[in-house]
């Protein structure tokens, strides 16, 4: 006599209830991960652009994560709230980070215009800045160098000097350097360069063992540097205007002197 083995069915639900969906949590997650990464980024100010385009998406992807959360299509409100509130962050980074990097760039502008333009010499007495000097006369930078030029003397260059024409007159400066400020002066990068006659021509500079080797070296704070400058002068000039530029950050001034 065969017996039969009856098994339980399995339940099965109440017809007409549909399917129970999972959850959709990923919004929620990438608000919190872009919040996260965009405040990261809003700390380093040169990345302020990135802050806010990833703070803008984490305030977007927050919003929307909320929403399926009240709607019951996400279980991560927490999560998503967090995110948008780091989004929030990020976009007040961002526009910290450009306030700052505008700010240091304006900045350096200024400093490579004022480093451009150079330091400006004034009288030693502390009168204010004037176009020439006379011989003798001690122009005083802001650095603290003083440079003083003075008053030409004729000249007699060698028979191997190089500079001078037949015909021409020469005459010497002594171009003094007194650094008082607290850095150092480069001697290379000083130039002296003279104009004679009222029609400004150009007085070549004279190149013999006495004179024509200009500075060289570092004049130290506290320390003095003294070189002579030979010029060919026209015959009938009645000035010798001589300009010296200490270097590239200070501006150049210039002496008038009689002859």
């Amino acid at each position: 006599m065969s017996h039969q083995t009856h098994h339980p069915h399995a339940p099965q639900a109440p017809t007409g209830m549909p399917p129970q969906q999972a959850a959709r949590n990923g919004l929620g997650i990438a608000a919190l991960t872009l919040g996260i990464i965009g405040i990261l980024s809003g700390l380093i100010p040169l990345l302020f652009w990135l802050a806010g385009i990833l703070g803008v998406l984490a305030l977007i992807f927050g919003l929307v994560g909320l929403g399926r959360a009240k709607r019951g299509q996400a279980t991560n409100r927490g999560v998503a709230l967090t995110g948008t509130i780091l989004g929030v962050l990020a976009l007040l980074a961002s526009v910290a980070g450009l306030v700052i990097t505008v700010t240091a760039v304006d900045q350096a502008v200024k400093e490579v215009n004022k480093a451009l333009e150079g330091s400006e010499a004034k009288p030693k007495d502390g009168g204010a800045a004037t176009k020439e000097y006379q011989g003798g006369a001690t122009a005083v930078y802001g650095t603290g160098l003083n440079v003083t030029v003075s008053k030409p003397a004729a000249f007699t260059p060698d028979e191997f000097a190089i500079g001078h024409a037949k015909g021409n007159k020469s005459y010497k400066v002594t171009v003094r350097l007194e650094n008082k400020g607290t850095k150092d002066v480069a001697g290379d990068l000083v130039t002296v360069e003279a104009r004679a006659g009222k029609d400004g021509k150009t007085a070549e500079r004279i190149y013999d063992d006495k004179s024509g080797a200009g500075f060289s070296g570092t004049v130290t704070a506290g320390k003095t540097a003294t070189a002579d400058f030979a010029f060919d002068v026209p015959a009938g000039a009645k000035t010798l205007d001589v300009e010296v530029r200490p270097g590239f950050d200070h501006k150049a001034t210039h002496w008038q002197l009689t002859l």
